[in-house]
């Protein structure tokens, strides 16, 4: 199933539990190929030709006939074809499980694998005895073939939905298209992508996808980065930002150099963390693994003790102690308990990816349902990071913006670029400026519409001599408080309005905080900035705490005062500086647009800058955990109840569960197990 993995060691796949093969040592490979020719389409084809088999079997078996009040056909040799058939379904049906069961014990790890060959081997030894006529009784050739099957179907149903759970990866290497568009002197020219090198020029047509991570060198379009974000909306691309490969270009034509190529793009990079997260295992994987293996212990002392019991206390023959203990280890086979944890996971990480969530530790997702305390650090994950117009004083807002977004409309000032993008949000139309020039230290002044206009700080209204009146200088009282700088518009003397520059908080931030907080969640953040803009974003956020003039090395501290009531602390930052503060939380959750080393000291990555996906994350947990749980119960509840019953508990009143209810029941708590987990897929995140 998973030949890519190699192991020094014998043993078995920690993702389906078959047994490591053993493969050659040549000049090119050297190990073992823990799966080599097992996938769904091989458990499928000897399911369906064992249950072919296993009819005819069920048919001449003597115990059916008696129990169905019919007669089967009869000929010479008609009595054998329950031993023939079963014989050949044993070892082309069995053979795969009883491959395994010695490896776990070659390990000495014993698991389901190993009860399972355990159960069919004592079916198929004592049924042969009978046949042989070295001991009396009836065979259970029909229960060996019916275990055999029916395990084969529940392993062909877990490795298929497996298969299926890691069919995200699969559509991730898809996106990625064969050839790119290589500049050359000559004009563009197909090539494959192994043939491009870091530096080279590609061009990417509108609703192409794009080859490789670069940065556009050329031209503007909107690109869909749903696949990375988990986000429908197109994101705006223009010169010199960068661009992911995988990601599928809108209706402009872009020029893009190549940056990343291979296992340094971003996406192999989300490949490999949502694999690592698929193959690790959290708290409650360790503890399945633990269950089955002790499950193999009350196993055999359970036969043995039923052994002991029938032959003790009950007048019964050989053969029906046989059937006993034969029945106990045929309902021990824990195989829905060795699926009820990894099919979960696999479902979760690919769903997580799915939605923007990249898991780098399993324990990390886990562990979120108990967070008690969301800290966040502001800049870069509840702000943008950038200036922009946060609030604007005027008679006229938009006649306001109008005009500075005329006059700022050619500058690169940062200030400018922020008015000018908040006439663009707004639907502002702009007019042409012109007699544009800048004043050293004061600002600029221009004409709109023949009339001339300044735009500045302090120093320009000193300049004009300008006073300002009393709603202007509560307005600066008031930004200046908040952190933020005013910028007036003048005509001549007389102020037109102002607009007040401050970092941009986001605009999912608010929705992202009143999730946390509906979900039980208290939201804090911590900010290396003045007192005053820690408070103002607080108050638009609706903050539970703030902790403000926080210097970078006194993160992790904030982190370590939360902790010490017992409170669970999950740290959400993006830069160098969180590093410290990530690690010493109880989960790490690293904004995807930050810093490798706020990734790499993350549990948890957001592929996108939308805070909302931690709440993302706390709901995934919780449900992720649920479903764990309730497949936990469901195996070990019906095999430790089981178990007693098929040892013979109630014979007193006339009740004995035989090995073929048994191993139907088994089989049933596979399916309801696979089903289960199936159900985590319709969680809407």
């Amino acid at each position: 199933m998973h030949p890519e993995v190699v192991e020094e060691k014998r043993g078995t796949c920690p993702q389906c539990h078959m047994a490591l093969e053993k493969k050659e040592i040549n000049e090119d490979h050297e190990g073992h190929d823990k799966h080599d020719g097992h996938n769904p389409n091989m458990f499928r084809k000897k399911f369906w030709i064992s249950l072919a088999l296993t009819i005819p079997v069920l048919y001449f078996s003597e115990t059916i006939q008696e129990l169905l009040g019919f007669s089967a056909i009869s000929f010479p040799g008609s009595t054998y074809i329950p031993a023939i058939l079963g014989v050949v379904i044993f070892f082309y049906g069995g053979l795969v499980f009883l491959r395994s069961g010695r490896a776990e014990v070659a390990n000495r790890e014993p698991g389901m694998m190993t009860l399972i060959s355990m159960a069919i081997s004592v079916a198929f030894i004592y049924s042969s005895l009978i046949t042989l006529n070295v001991v009396n009784g009836k065979s259970f050739w029909w229960e060996m073939v019916s275990l055999i099957t029916i395990m084969l179907l529940g392993h062909w149903l877990e490795m298929a939905s497996i298969s299926n759970a890691q069919g995200a990866l699969k559509e991730l290497a898809k996106l990625l298209p064969d050839e790119a568009e290589l500049v050359t002197k000559d004009g563009a020219k197909a090539v494959s992508i192994s043939e491009l090198t870091v530096g080279d020029k590609v061009l990417v047509r509108p609703g192409a996808s794009i080859p490789t991570d670069g940065v556009i060198v050329k031209g503007e379009s909107k690109v869909n980065e749903s696949m990375l974000t988990g986000e429908s909306k197109l994101v705006s691309k223009t010169k010199d930002a960068e661009v992911i490969g995988g990601t599928i270009n809108g209706s402009g034509s872009l020029t893009v150099k190549v940056t990343k190529l291979g296992d340094d793009t971003a996406l192999s990079g989300i490949m490999k963390m949502v694999e690592d997260a698929q193959n690790s295992k959290s708290r409650t994987q360790l503890l399945a693994d633990t269950a089955a293996k002790y499950l193999f212990y009350y196993a055999l002392f359970a036969a043995l003790v039923t052994a002991i019991a029938w032959v003790f206390f009950a007048d019964s023959s050989a053969n029906y102690i046989l059937e006993r203990v034969v029945a106990v280890l045929i309902i021990a086979c824990p195989h829905a308990l060795g699926l009820a944890i990894p099919l979960v996971t696999a479902i979760s990480t690919s769903k997580a990816a799915n939605a923007g969530l990249l898991i780098r530790e399993r324990a990390a997702l886990e562990s979120a349902r108990n967070i008690d305390v969301v800290l966040f650090d502001k800049t870069g994950t509840l702000t943008k990071g950038e200036q922009g117009v946060v609030s604007i004083v005027a008679d006229d807002d938009k006649k306001l913006l109008s005009i500075a977004a005329a006059i700022e409309a050619d500058s690169e000032h940062p200030i400018a670029s922020a008015i000018v993008q908040k006439a663009k949000d707004m639907g502002v139309p702009t007019k042409e400026a012109d007699g544009f020039n800048a004043l050293e230290g004061r600002g600029v002044t221009a004409k709109v519409d023949n009339k001339t206009y300044y735009i500045g700080g302090p120093q320009l209204l000193k300049q004009q001599k300008v006073t300002l009146s009393k709603k202007y200088k509560t307005a600066i009282d008031e930004a200046h408080s908040n952190g933020q700088s005013i910028i007036y518009v003048l005509e001549g003397k007389n102020v037109l309005g102002g607009l007040l520059i401050a970092d941009v908080i986001r605009e999912e931030s608010k929705q992202a905080v009143e999730d946390l907080q509906s979900s039980g969640k208290r939201v804090a953040m911590l900010t290396g900035d003045s007192e005053g803009v820690a408070k103002w974003v607080s108050s638009e956020l609706g903050l539970d705490d703030y902790y403000a003039e926080v210097l970078p090395g006194d993160k992790s501290d904030v982190v370590k005062k939360l902790q010490k009531d017992g409170s669970k602390v999950a740290m959400v930052g993006d830069g160098v500086n969180d590093a410290p503060a990530l690690t010493q939380a109880d989960i790490g959750i690293a904004i995807g647009a930050g810093t490798d080393v706020a990734i790499e000291s993350a549990g948890i990555v957001l592929a996108s800058s939308d805070p909302r996906g931690v709440s993302k994350i706390v709901k995934l947990s919780k449900k992720t955990f649920a479903k764990m749980v309730q497949n936990l119960i469901w195996a070990t509840g019906y095999n430790l109840i089981a178990v007693p019953l098929a040892a013979g508990a109630l014979a007193f009143s006339g009740f004995v569960l035989s090995p073929a209810v048994g191993a139907a029941l088994m089989s049933l708590s596979t399916i309801i197990v696979a089903l289960n987990a199936q159900l985590l897929r319709k969680v809407e995140l």
